[in-house]
């Protein structure tokens, strides 16, 4: 057994082996103001994501869960705070699939398998692959051949070193067998404004920020990134990858964390609560309509997807060559 393993069963011992505040004080929860570090910037995924749930376990609990955004180093600012905070359950980091990237990429203040202990995944959404219109590929099976055509010469932009732009490309290239070029850019808006005027061909990105393109003309989507195809564009018939590269699978989740050790009683309680609120008709449109799906699985899931996670990335970051500057 390897030590990520270890540290993923172990972590869901502690989930289920009742480590953490007494069961009394734990069935109380919450007595008091719940803090949800959020380590992206407002406005972002995550955290339009975060502030309709907790308005709606607000009004579930009779507690407020309050926003803290502590932006800065791809999250790992923030995680940081609820890595090292009290195990009592007043402290939560709302993350993202950084979380299984960031091992690979940074050197962390803290052990991402060992110093969190998961609550669910709330929320997922789907990248869509997209091109310029000038190039001649209606479809990914039209992409990797011209790829294979032209190695090394098409040129794809990505939102960021590690990014699930960035890692989507990678991961094409590796299960595809082709080369080309990968553009890190300082941001989304950047990466698109020059997909958009022909200076790069090739992107992944969210499907809310690049279907507008797609929409008007500028941009031609090929297919999504998910597993199954997205309901919300059931009437463009917008393929998946995998339907051409069977295996291929990269989505962006949104996933609440509490420190190692919280008690079980209460990762039980926010877990149902936060359940509950996806289940409700007005969060349900609110996520479909900004292209997200709902997530809810339980924390034994949740820790077994984290692991499974980080050691793909592992493979795949490494294979790439991947760093960061």
């Amino acid at each position: 057994m390897n030590l990520k393993t270890a540290a993923a069963i172990a972590a869901i011992a502690m989930i289920h082996g009742g480590i953490g505040l007494p069961e009394s004080r734990a069935q109380a929860y919450p007595e008091k103001a719940v803090r949800i570090i959020v380590p992206y910037a407002a406005g972002g995924g995550t955290d339009t994501v975060t502030r309709a749930l907790t308005q709606r376990m607000t009004e579930s609990l009779g507690q407020q869960f309050v926003i803290e955004n502590r932006t800065g180093a791809n999250g790992i600012i923030g995680s940081e705070v609820v890595a090292k905070a009290p195990a009592d359950g007043y402290t939560l980091l709302m993350t993202t699939n950084a979380l299984t990237t960031n091992p690979w990429l940074y050197k962390l203040p803290f052990n991402t398998l060992r110093d969190f202990a998961p609550v669910t995944m709330t929320a997922t959404a789907c990248s869509l692959l997209a091109v310029h219109p000038s190039l001649p590929a209606k479809n990914v099976k039209e992409l990797v051949a011209l790829a294979k055509a032209r190695p090394g010469q098409l040129v794809m932009s990505a939102s960021g070193a590690g990014q699930p732009s960035h890692l989507s490309g990678e991961l094409l290239k590796q299960m595809a067998k082709i080369n080309f070029l990968i553009v890190q850019y300082k941001g989304t808006g950047a990466s698109l404004s020059d997909l958009a005027g022909g200076h790069v061909m090739i992107t992944f990105s969210s499907v809310p920020g690049l279907m507008p393109l797609v929409q008007s003309g500028k941009l031609r989507a090929l297919a999504t990134s998910c597993r199954e195809r997205v309901p919300a564009l059931k009437e463009l018939n917008i393929p998946t990858v995998a339907e051409t590269l069977p295996g291929f699978e990269v989505d962006t989740w949104y996933g609440l964390m509490t420190p190692a050790k919280t008690a079980p009683a209460i990762i039980s309680r926010l877990h149902s609560e936060i359940s509950k609120a996806l289940t409700r008709e007005d969060m349900k449109k609110f996520l479909d309509a900004r292209g997200f799906s709902p997530g809810g699985i339980p924390p034994e899931q949740f820790a077994k997807q984290i692991n499974e996670e980080m050691a793909r990335w592992e493979q795949v970051i490494k294979q790439a060559g991947i760093t960061v500057q």
